[in-house]
């Protein structure tokens, strides 16, 4: 008995294919740039205290980031 209400209600809120191509172009428009690449190395500095990891550690984390 429900089945049949579902499929009415799902019929009437089906979209012509001129909405749909509205809608496509809108998030086409809308959508945000890609940030660029994160500075991992910024990231790093600010989070742990000077001189609590050294260069070398920084760079094999840098490695492991940007893989």
């Amino acid at each position: 008995m429900n089945a049949c209400h579902d499929a009415r209600v799902a019929r009437n809120l089906s979209a012509s294919s001129e909405a749909r191509q509205m809608m496509a172009d809108w998030l086409r428009m809308t959508h945000a740039p890609k940030k660029s690449a994160p500075d991992y190395r910024t990231m790093l500095n600010q989070r742990y205290p000077s001189g609590l990891i050294n260069e070398a550690e920084i760079e094999a984390l840098l490695g492991i980031l940007n893989s």
